[in-house]
């Protein structure tokens, strides 16, 4: 169990990512496109899982410190740092002859997120602000490889909306690490003394505030229109809206935990809002005598 705890499995739903120009374009039910992407994301879960190895192997002692991070594996003593490495070894080198044998450009692509992770697990994730931007540009190229699988374009407002949807999640991120650090008053990152939680909240406002406007310039943009053959895609937009407003409420108003993820997992307003702008989007671009 400790092994399979190394590879972070529950972290894989975020290379679900390379679906979504499929799904935009209205072509997810392309089963041949479909399945060259999903052979991607399995390629991508080797080379994102020997990141999170070498990730927790750089971390062994802050991770020892932290109330959570101190039963991974290796901080915990579970799995030994040699294994590790073994481990991040075979996971590197599946993920990256699988990609070769795919697609030379998502080789390409694949390989940049590896080494800008790898970066960030030694040294970059404890300078502020591009410690988040690394991990933002991680989404983005998840969806950029994800276009490239499949053969699908990526609109220009589409790239930037995902851009700032990583952007929002990684702030999120620091937020519930700062919060953490005022409960504990230890440090358990070297990023977060660049930020503070009024920072914090000011960049959550700010980002959340651009990440709506591009999704309504998305949904209306002429290209997008002429492609889906329909201009009421910015109907979907009022549960992007609801669910946004919903996060900034539980962190503000109930002062609940700052990580998007903890709370995707457990708020059922927001899990509603994202099932019915799915069912939306669903029936506009792929469904299409849908008179509403």
């Amino acid at each position: 169990m400790a092994y399979i705890s190394l590879l972070r499995p529950k972290d894989w739903a975020k290379n679900l990512f390379l679906l979504i120009p499929l799904f935009f374009a209205g072509e997810l039910f392309d089963w041949e496109k479909t399945l060259n992407v999903c052979l991607g994301i399995l390629s991508f879960c080797c080379i994102a899982s020997s990141i999170y190895v070498i990730n927790d192997y750089a971390d062994i002692e802050e991770d020892k410190k932290h109330p959570v991070k101190c039963s991974r594996p290796l901080a915990s003593g579970k799995v030994s740092p040699a294994v590790a490495l073994i481990i991040f070894g075979l996971l590197f080198l599946i993920g990256l002859t699988s990609s070769y044998f795919l697609n030379r450009t998502f080789f390409f692509l694949l390989g940049i997120y590896f080494f800008l992770n790898l970066g960030y697990s030694f040294g970059l994730k404890s300078i502020p602000i591009l410690d988040i931007f690394i991990i933002a540009i991680g989404f983005s190229l998840r969806v950029r490889s994800g276009g490239v699988l499949a053969g699908v374009g990526i609109t220009i407002w589409l790239n930037i909306m995902i851009f700032l949807l990583a952007l929002f999640m990684a702030i999120g991120k620091r937020r519930d690490d700062v919060l953490l650090t005022l409960a504990s008053g230890t440090h358990m990152r070297k990023a977060v003394k660049g930020y503070t939680l009024d920072f914090l909240n000011s960049l959550l406002a700010l980002v959340s505030a651009v990440m709506i406007v591009a999704y309504l310039m998305y949904t209306l943009s002429e290209n997008v229109i002429a492609r889906h053959g329909t201009q009421r895609l910015y109907y979907t937009s009022l549960f992007v809206i609801a669910g946004i407003m919903r996060y900034l409420q539980i962190i503000y108003v109930k002062v609940d935990s700052g990580s998007p993820t903890k709370i995707l997992y457990k708020d059922r307003f927001i899990q509603v809002s994202i099932f019915l702008w799915m069912i939306s989007f669903y029936f506009l671009l792929y469904i299409k005598k849908t008179n509403f």
